[in-house]
């Protein structure tokens, strides 16, 4: 194969895999920021936190049931939600809500703490895959990596003269390869 050819085939190759691997490419870009940045803000939930005063006398645990603790999620809209309560301290009742939602009541202070996660639509469900959610999965992801190191040799190889591997495309080569070897050199 000549070289014009070749590297014309190696256009193609290029250009079809990138086509095909530019969603899970941009999927895995976007989860893997906020991944990075997991410390500062969760990727699955945003967490809304609500202190108010509740009116009724809770002091009393054996007047404190099932439908007591409804008519305190009512106003809240999560009367639907309910899972169960209990006390991990004497003068604390904690809830819990479908969906990991919470509340917490201090009985002494009538001083109640919401807590309400909301699953992120589209980031959440970005991130999970990440963390292999299944073997049909992995058979995917492997064939996405084995795709990406062709996508890197095709795009290495298919430039040529001063703009290409032997100009500054291998310039910029060694320079991409020295940050992560540095890294692994220096800062583990």
């Amino acid at each position: 194969m000549r070289g014009a050819t070749l590297r014309k085939w190696l256009r193609f190759i290029h250009r079809d895999l990138s086509f095909f691997f530019a969603g899970i490419i941009l999927i895995y870009a976007v989860s893997g920021l906020f991944m990075n940045h997991k410390g500062r803000i969760n990727p699955h939930y945003t967490v809304t936190r609500t202190t108010y005063r509740i009116t009724e006398d809770l002091s009393d645990k054996n007047q404190v049931d099932e439908q007591r603790i409804l008519q305190l999620l009512e106003p809240l809209g999560e009367a639907k939600h309910f899972t169960k309560f209990y006390y991990p301290e004497p003068d604390r009742i904690k809830v819990f809500l479908k969906g990991g939602s919470s509340l917490v009541i201090d009985v002494r202070t009538q001083e109640a703490v919401y807590e309400c996660l909301k699953q992120r639509p589209l980031l959440s469900p970005m991130v999970k895959l990440h963390f292999n959610p299944g073997k049909w999965w992995t058979w995917f992801a492997d064939c996405f990596a084995v795709c990406l190191i062709i996508i890197t040799l095709t795009g290495i190889a298919m430039t040529k003269g001063p703009k290409g591997l032997w100009g500054r495309g291998g310039i910029e080569l060694v320079a991409g390869l020295l940050i992560p070897v540095i890294f692994l050199m220096f800062f583990r």
